[in-house]
């Protein structure tokens, strides 16, 4: 297969497998979205939509939010890790939607990318999820299968979503990086699948005899 058979291959079988595509974290806006991904860093998903709700009982706009200390969020924000740091964030970016945009997430990655806690695969999920703009954030699941399936030389995250953007339509994006989160999370963990177990990488690389190593 070349590469381009191969992402076409795999975009044709997860979206056999997966042909809803609800986002894992849970959420009733953007702002909520907003919160909810800069929490999931370093953290589960799972984890996550345990906090959120405790968090969004307490404050779920930006101006109620920026109404609380950070010694409030950071008390029921813990279970994540990275407590400290991201109830500063949250604090701040809350207090600057107000300043800055109204009290409304803006619709820019630059925007959203000059928030406090928001990196661009942050703004990539609330871009594609929360407004509907074609985009490809790269976790670690999509960053390792990439590799396992050959789509991307895996040098870093940056490339690996490079690479993807190229190899499949951009109408499909949203609902792809999804769809390999779900995969990745089901079928090609990293501990269950070492590329040479799962369905899909047994069809990409048939001849593969040795294990896959991640790069990072």
């Amino acid at each position: 297969m070349t590469r381009l058979e191969r992402a076409v291959y795999a975009d044709r079988r997860l979206a056999e497998l997966y042909p809803e595509t609800p986002v894992p974290l849970n959420h009733k806006d953007a702002y909520t979205l907003l919160i909810a991904v800069l929490l999931s860093a370093q953290c589960t998903d799972k984890r996550v939509n345990l906090v959120t709700p405790v968090l969004f009982k307490l404050a779920d706009t930006p101006t109620a939010m920026a109404a609380r200390t950070v010694e409030e969020i950071n008390a029921i924000v813990r279970p994540c890790g990275l407590a400290p740091r991201k109830a500063q964030a949250i604090h701040r970016l809350s207090e600057l939607l107000l300043e800055r945009h109204g009290g409304h997430v803006p619709r820019t990655f630059e925007e959203l990318e000059e928030l406090p806690g928001v990196g661009h695969k942050t703004a990539s999920v609330v871009m594609s999820q929360a407004f509907g703009v074609p985009a490809f954030p790269v976790d670690t699941h999509i960053h390792r299968l990439a590799q396992r399936w050959q789509l991307t030389n895996g040098k870093n995250v940056r490339q690996t979503e490079i690479d993807l953007k190229k190899l499949f339509p951009r109408e499909h994006w949203n609902a792809l990086h999804l769809r390999i989160i779900f995969y990745g999370r089901e079928h090609c963990t990293a501990f269950n699948c070492d590329g040479t177990v799962c369905e899909i990488c047994r069809t990409v690389a048939p001849g593969r005899m040795r294990a896959v190593k991640t790069k990072k």
